[in-house]
Parts: structure tokens; sequence; C-alpha cells
């Protein structure tokens, strides 16, 4: 592999935050039991420690977002603070707010040394939607709450790629730095993209399609995936397209993505795998089944056996194993055996290996195997887009705040 990115950025180091007031852009988007509500993995709350660490003589206020729109991990983020006091041991200000003026009352009566947790972030609208960082300068958000702030550090990798006000338009107006996750995650990945060998295996689930689809495509040209290996709402998009489910599965733009999955199918015929068999959910049971046996009203949780050996071998024979997303709906115990097995398959070869995204580290998590992988990311679409070489909209900010800095 190839390292395309080339990354020039500032850090806290670069610094003196003693008594500054803190803009900490952080992803604390944590999976969400569906049944209990209550969050099941902590893993991106945990990671926002040590940057936390570093600023603990400045004033700090937290922005993440937690969810989609109208998803059922859509939440405020009282939950987090509390899981993040416990983390620190120390007392961390909550708002149900996030630019009004609770919030910027919040953020003025800050004391040095205090943190305060900012509501999630796409309660506002603006941060729902993509800018350009010059049009992201210009929203109600980064005009209201900038005038505030002394500094701002972007921490959020999981989110990177994403061009919301957040991160894109506050280093537009304030100095920018990277905190500690963004600065390892690229110095570790770029070392790992520099020794990194073929044959490469791309090991993908989750349900974001548009964003995969495109990924996938520039992984294949930039000779990073010999082998596309499909699990979860993902494997099912391209089992359509090869025509193996008959219905449809009711999901968005599911045309579009079907076709273009089966262009990429005839573009690139030798590099993807599909699942052979899988498991349903009957009666509350899990039944494993052959794809070809599917009923009309089958609804996939899971890979079977068959699917899950078939997968192991070409992961056996890799150089560099990445993946992303989890194979089913893990969380539940008896859907959770396709995301184990294929974990275990990881963890046990010989090749280099990346494990991304947050639901699949938290199961990487649970199974012990996290010191067995070579990196280990809360990242899931961002950092599949670094590493087809593409330049992410977080560094390219932070690239941008680092010039305008040296040159003042």
């Amino acid at each position: 592999m190839e390292n395309r990115q080339v990354v020039k950025v500032l850090t806290l180091d670069d610094f003196d935050l003693k008594g500054k007031t803190v803009f900490l852009r952080v992803d604390m988007n944590c999976p969400i039991d569906p049944e209990t509500l209550e969050i099941s993995g902590t893993k991106r709350i945990e990671e926002s420690v040590e940057t936390l660490n570093s600023l603990k003589e400045s004033k700090v206020v937290i922005g993440s977002h937690q969810g989609r729109v109208g998803n059922n991990e859509y939440a405020g983020m009282d939950k987090h603070a509390k899981v993040l006091e416990k983390l620190m041991n120390r007392e961390i200000k909550y708002v149900e707010d996030t630019i009004g003026e609770a919030a910027q009352n919040a953020i003025k009566d800050l004391e040095g040394g205090e943190i305060l947790l900012l509501d999630n972030l796409r309660l506002c609208a603006e941060e729902n939607y993509e800018f350009t960082p010059e049009n992201a300068a210009k929203t109600i958000m980064v005009s209201r709450l900038s005038k505030l702030f002394d500094l701002c550090v972007l921490d959020s990798f999981p989110s990177a790629h994403r061009s919301h006000p957040s991160i894109v338009g506050f280093p537009q107006v304030l100095p920018a730095c990277a905190g500690r996750i963004v600065e390892r995650e690229v110095r570790n990945l770029d070392e790992i993209i520099t020794v990194a060998k073929a044959p490469h295996v791309i090991v993908l689930g989750g349900s974001k399609i548009p964003d995969r689809l495109e990924a996938i495509k520039l992984l294949i040209q930039n000779c990073r995936a010999d082998h596309v290996l499909l699990t979860g709402l993902i494997g099912n998009v391209f089992m359509r397209a090869q025509a193996r489910l008959k219905s449809p599965m009711g999901i968005k733009r599911e045309e579009e993505v079907v076709a273009k999955a089966h262009s990429l199918i005839g573009e690139y015929p030798d590099v993807f795998a599909t699942p052979v068999d899988i498991a349903v959910d009957k009666d509350g049971e899990r039944m494993e089944m052959d794809v070809r046996e599917m009923g009309k009203g089958d609804k996939i949780f899971d890979l079977g056996p068959k699917t899950v050996e078939y997968y192991s071998r070409l992961i056996a024979g890799a150089g560099t194993v990445f993946i992303s997303g989890p194979a089913g709906f893990f969380e539940k115990e008896s859907f959770s055996y396709g995301t184990k097995a294929l974990l275990n398959s990881v963890a046990n070869s010989m090749a280099t290996t990346i494990v991304s995204g947050g639901h699949l580290t938290t199961a990487l998590k649970q199974q012990g195997l996290d010191g067995k992988i070579n990196h280990v990311s809360t990242a899931g679409g961002a950092l599949v887009l670094y590493l087809t070489g593409e330049k992410l909209p977080m560094i390219r900010a932070l690239e941008d705040a680092a010039m305008k800095h040296k040159s003042r």
C-alpha cells in the first residue's frame, strides 16, 4: 500500500492551554441497546479521557453527536455524561442545550479545569447537513459559539469524513489542532499502510450503504482490496444485485444502491464474496438455512457456518485484513455467531490486521481479542475512506488551520 496521506497538523503540544476555553469535538456516538436504550459499549467515551487529561488546566466544552435523526440510537447525552464522570472520577457538567442561551451561559460560567458536555449536537439542525468549510463557518452554530472559545480541538476521528459545522466550521474561525486520538490514529495508520502486504482482504458489514459502496470502489481502484467479503445489510444489497434475494429489503434508495452494487459486481467480478448460508429468526429462535431456501418473509440476522468457514479461509490467506461493521444483529446473543467467528479468524491470522467501527470494537473487547489486533479503531466509514487515500474533511480542516497558524 502506498501512503498517500501527508498530514501536517498542529497538536495540543503546540499551544499554551492554561485557562483557555476549548471546544473539544469528540465522537461519543455509542452503540445503544435497542431494548433497554442503555449505552451498550463505552469505548468511544473511554477514548476521550486521554485528551481531556491533557486539557486539565483549560475550560473544556465537549461537543458530540449520538445517532442519526429518526433512528433508535438518536438520543441525548445525559447518559454519556454519567459514564464520563465514572471514568474520570470527577464532576462533568451537562446542559440540555447545544447553541441556545442555556448552553452559552453554561460555557461562560466555566472555571479553569472544569468540563461541560453539551447535548447531542444533532439537535441543532445544521449539524445534520454537510457544508463547505466556508459555509460551515457561517452557520448559526459556529457564529454563536465560536466567540466563546479560544481554541478548537478536533478529536472525533470516526466523524472525520463528515463536513459538519462542528468539524470543519470552527477551524475556519478559531485556532485548531488535533486531539490525542486523531494524532495517534493518523500516525499508526500511516505506519500500517506503509508496511501492509497483499493480498488485501476487506470484510465489510454494517448498514451505511451509500458510504460503503463509494469506499469499496475506491479501495479496489487503489489496489487495497483483492477480496471483499460482504456481511450485514451491505451483504444483502449485493445478494439482491445477484438476484439471490428476491424480496425487497425496505431500505432507503433501495433500487439505486442495488443498481450500484450490480455495476460493481460487473466491473470487478472476481473480487466479491457474498453469504451462502444465513440465520433467520423463526418465532424467536435462530434457524440456519441456505440462501436459496429463504422464504419471502425471512429476514437475515446473521451468517451461517458455511459462510464463516469460506470467509475464514480467505482471511487465513491474507497479507492484510481490514474488517468493519458487524456481520449481523450481534447485540442479540443468538445472532452474534458470525461477528464473533470472523473476529476470531482475524485475530488468529498471520496478516496485518485492522478492526474498525464502534459496534465491532465493542464485540472485539467483549471477546478479549483486542490485544491480538495490530490496529483497533472505533472509526468506521472514516477509516475506510482514509485507507483509500482520500483526504478526509477533518484532516483537511486541521491542515488548513495549521497553515493559517504558521503564517501569523
